[in-house]
């Protein structure tokens, strides 16, 4: 068995349900620090994030993931007990496993060998490991950049181990994201009997032509490295329960997936203009989940795109889709940031896997990335 297998099933063995980490973190300070990583805790409310530093100089490479995970559904749906980690066939089952425990463990086994090869290194290796990346994003990731910040400490570079491949392992890295807009709408209409709609007025009525024609603009082209942006729809509601009341109000939830071509400050102006040209009553909250960003050409990139054909034989192919990563928290420090992980065919789901053999190229990966990187 490979050290990166036994330390993902130790990780998996931990039904650390967002925002719960239940020792995950702990785990990897005590394995690291025989390597030279100093650990430190940041507890904010009620989510445990780890910062891990090896070396005091420039340049800093951190890698970042998530301890948490999503629930696992109804556990009798699963072929495989989500917490026991069973491998079959190959194969190594559990919730976590491509989303992300399986990146953490070859990131800290790729570490280990890297550091005991060359432990003289250049510049500093560091981990920004949260329990908060799988629900609000509020006391994760985001708080502990800021505290680096706020004591002048900077990441150059920075890995994010989200599952980014498709077919193969690392045949896709993500190089950026789209930004992430929320909208929550309610229309104000008047509720009355449904036998006399000329005594009320239907939101849901009043709704319609306004959500028709936001369906219908094309908000942007997009661009070279960012697909257009789109508007889309999650949530509909409205009524009493009642086949003959015309509700009050209506309730709308939408999301922007933006790119680089526009701002959420634009996005907001468009809605509304659009919303007060058929004069609807409404209140509209709006919740930016994350900006676009985008890493272009340098060491970090030239370095991921080395380490992925040295490895595997094969190029990679560089994406901006998907869904938002807490590389937006750490982009707009200046860092350069890519995300590299397994495959992402199975995250979230029933049977949730990863490939045995792709967590060992996925940590050789990551070591020839240092060696890229931090020698010289």
């Amino acid at each position: 068995m490979s050290d990166t297998l036994a330390l993902t099933q130790q990780l998996i063995r931990r039904d650390s349900v967002t925002p719960e980490d239940k020792g995950c973190q702990i785990l990897l300070s005590d394995r690291l620090a025989p390597f030279g990583f100093k650990a430190e805790h940041m507890c904010f409310d009620d989510v445990d994030n780890l910062w891990l530093r090896r070396g005091n100089k420039g340049p800093v490479i951190a890698f970042a993931g998530h301890t948490d995970v999503v629930p696992t559904g109804p556990v009798d749906n699963w072929t495989q007990s989500p917490y026991e980690a069973n491998v079959i066939d190959g194969m190594l089952y559990g919730r976590g496993a491509a989303d992300m425990k399986g990146s953490i463990a070859a990131m800290v086994t790729a570490c280990e060998r890297f550091v005991t090869k060359h432990p003289e290194h250049e510049g500093s290796i560091a981990f920004l490991i949260t329990s908060d990346e799988e629900g609000p994003a509020i006391n994760g990731t985001v708080k502990v950049v800021e505290t680096l910040q706020s004591r002048g400490e900077k990441i150059d570079w920075c890995v994010v181990g989200e599952p980014s491949s498709t077919e193969k392992v690392g045949d896709v890295v993500k190089n950026g994201r789209r930004g992430s807009l929320n909208g929550r709408l309610t229309i104000k209409g008047k509720q009355g009997h449904i036998a006399y709609p000329h005594l009320a007025s239907n939101p849901i009525h009043l709704l319609a032509p306004a959500l028709n024609e936001l369906c219908e603009i094309k908000w942007d082209q997009g661009n070279a490295d960012f697909p257009p942006t789109s508007f889309q729809v999650s949530n509909l509601n409205s009524g009493t329960g009642a086949t003959n009341v015309i509700p009050g109000t209506s309730d709308m939830v939408f999301n922007f997936r933006y790119s680089t071509e526009v701002t959420h400050e634009e996005l907001q102006q468009r809605v509304e203009a659009v919303l007060d040209k058929h004069q609807l009553n409404y209140e509209l909250k709006w919740e930016l989940s994350g900006k676009p960003f985008r890493t272009a050409s340098g060491e970090l990139l030239e370095a991921v795109q080395h380490a992925v054909e040295q490895v595997t034989g094969y190029q990679t192919t560089l994406s901006t889709s998907g869904g938002t990563s807490d590389g937006r928290f750490i982009a707009p420090t200046g860092t350069q940031v890519i995300e590299l992980g397994p495959l992402n065919a199975t995250i979230h789901q029933i049977d949730e896997c990863v490939s045995v053999a792709d967590l060992d190229t996925l940590s050789e990966i990551y070591e020839t990335l240092l060696t890229r990187l931090l020698v010289k």
